[in-house]
């Protein structure tokens, strides 16, 4: 069993294996299960996913009206050939927002590590997909990779949003998909801590702000910028760049980082961007009264 990501990253090395191969390991110990139904679980998990990025990328609307429609307008964009990032990234953005758009109209969706955080481990998996060209069974490694980083968090710091802000949601989701991201392009279970580290303390204080209270505004558009952040600090850290800040201390930074939130920029809809005179506007619209106030 680890505690942390250090002794995650020595448990691989020390058996010379994969991150993957570590979470499994933990799983059959932990749920007394074997092999095969540890992997056939999450291989539903990534069915899951799978039919959720569809459906968000076939079109969908929000019943709030507040979102629905962009993963599409983005792949439209993409198909011209404009467009200014990398394509992969871009991809990968708009399968983040596909997922999202699916909770969002209350759809089915894999948490990893919440619902509202759905959208970037599987936005980057299917859009990597298209690049590195694994096999089903190395695509149901990057999330038990993802699982191990997750679990970590969750054990020492938080991926709730009304706990920790969305820097303990999307940031912990990114920083899950950066590090699944470097396993499976090959990279060795350090460069996937690094590449943890990189992306997580450049989301630290990112602040849980939904307008009306709703799993939409901001939250869709944070999972787009979540899974460029994690593509970014994956190159980064298949680069050979490191983190100054040891992944383990910057989960604990964000920990910090999320005890010291006031209470408004946590999942109340009291401050932020549920606050502005827009985001009232939009919570009086959609419930024809103010759900709270601003502290």
């Amino acid at each position: 069993m680890f505690r942390n990501v250090a002794e995650l990253i020595e448990l691989a090395n020390e058996q010379n294996v994969k991150i993957s191969e570590v979470m499994i390991q933990q799983e059959m110990e932990v749920k007394q299960k074997s092999r095969s139904e540890i992997l056939n679980q999450m291989e539903k998990n990534l069915e899951v996913m799978e039919k959720a990025v569809e459906k968000g990328l076939s079109g969908v609307k929000s019943f709030s009206g507040l979102t629905g429609g962009d993963a599409l307008l983005l792949q439209s964009y993409i198909q011209k050939g404009n467009f200014l990032s990398g394509e992969t990234i871009l991809d990968a953005v708009s399968k983040a927002v596909a997922t999202n758009e699916v909770n969002a109209a209350m759809g089915t969706i894999c948490a990893t590590p919440t619902a509202g955080s759905a959208g970037v481990v599987p936005g980057t998996l299917f859009a990597v997909k298209n690049k590195l060209n694994p096999s089903r069974e190395q695509m149901v490694e990057f999330l038990f990779t993802s699982g191990a980083f997750g679990f970590v968090v969750a054990n020492n710091a938080s991926i709730s949003g009304a706990a920790g802000g969305c820097q303990a949601e999307v940031g912990s989701a990114a920083g899950m998909a950066a590090a699944a991201i470097v396993e499976m392009a090959g990279g060795t279970p350090s460069q996937s801590a690094e590449a943890m580290a990189i992306t997580l303390k450049n989301m630290l204080g990112l602040v849980c702000d939904p307008v009306a209270g709703l799993v939409e505004v901001p939250c869709v558009k944070r999972n787009a910028m979540g899974a460029a952040n994690a593509m970014v600090a994956a190159d980064m850290a298949l680069a050979g760049i490191t983190s100054r800040i040891p992944c383990d201390e910057v989960i604990d930074a964000m920990y910090q980082i999320g005890q010291n939130m006031p209470t408004s920029l946590k999942e109340t809809a009291r401050g932020g961007l549920a606050a502005t005179p827009t985001g009232k506007e939009l919570e009086q619209k959609i419930f024809g009264v103010s759900l709270g106030t601003s502290e």
